[in-house]
């Protein structure tokens, strides 16, 4: 990538505020830097579709344009720093245009009608989409292309969307969203109406039983680390380590959704990073 390029996604990254920007620092710089342009493409996309006040078929036609630039830089023409910067990367490390047009499916699944008690099919695809198909781009940034990388990617990537479900099951009913499936929720006698549904006392049950499946995700994927490059698989353990705490917290807390939002502590982030660095 040139440097104005590589500038460019860098500080699209930093200006999200997201802990991606210091978790990919673990990093050689190319590296970082290729997976610096591959977030640029997710924050954009993203973007549109989270975007407040704009009807879907506004984001549609936005969203479709992406679609062709993702063709386009495939056949070498690019528009601005940002496809400047994925066709280069897209070509040093195999990724698979696919997997760009996934991860743009999956916005778009959120940029319609709120997302509101979802049959599990329809969850699974979400978190394909919206996790595993950016996890299938990073590990080959990550230096392992292998099929066992790929099952990394898909493991991994569901366990990380749905602890951010789980996380996130509070602030997303206060969008009239609700990501939780809808056959546990009827099982457990638990209302489909995101408000409803959070002041149900059979929720916790809900929860509990989507962060045991979460937890099998981050075993499946541990395990399929295992038949990896090592070095390689370091930033996917950082973000595995970084997001299973996240669950036990949960549980302690019995999914009450009452309270601040919860995340890892800056100091525990800093020595996960720490240790993998020394790894």
């Amino acid at each position: 990538m040139s440097p104005e390029d590589t500038a460019y996604v860098t500080a699209l990254v930093k200006r999200s505020g997201t802990s991606f920007y210091h978790g990919m620092k673990i990093l050689p710089p190319d590296r970082r830097d290729a997976m610096y342009a591959v977030y640029a493409f997710c924050r954009v996309v993203d973007d549109i579709a989270d975007e407040e006040g704009r009807d879907f078929a506004a984001k549609q036609r936005e969203l479709n344009e992406w679609r062709a630039r993702v063709a386009a830089f495939y056949r070498g023409e690019t528009d601005g720093p940002i496809t400047r910067a994925l066709a280069e990367v897209a070509k040093t490390y195999a990724l698979r245009a696919e997997d760009f047009l996934a991860i743009i499916d999956g916005m778009e699944m959120d940029a319609g009608e709120p997302i509101i008690a979802p049959p599990m099919a329809e969850l699974d695809l979400y978190c394909d989409r919206v996790a595993s198909a950016v996890g299938r781009l990073s590990v080959r940034v990550f230096g392992d292309a292998s099929a066992a990388a790929d099952d990394v990617a898909f493991a991994l990537g569901r366990g990380l969307q749905l602890t951010n479900i789980l996380r996130d099951v509070g602030e997303d009913a206060a969008r009239g969203r609700l990501y939780l499936p809808r056959e546990w929720l009827d099982e457990a006698g638990v209302p489909t109406q995101p408000e409803d549904a959070l002041r149900s006392r059979n929720l916790a049950a809900v929860c509990a039983k989507l962060a045991g499946l979460a937890e099998h995700y981050f075993t499946a994927a541990e395990q399929a680390m295992a038949r990896c490059d090592a070095r390689a698989m370091r930033p996917a353990r950082l973000m595995a380590q970084s997001y299973l705490p996240l669950l036990a917290i949960l549980r302690k807390r019995n999914f009450e959704y009452s309270g601040e939002r919860i995340k890892l502590p800056k100091w525990r982030k800093l020595l996960l990073a720490a240790r993998l660095l020394l790894a």
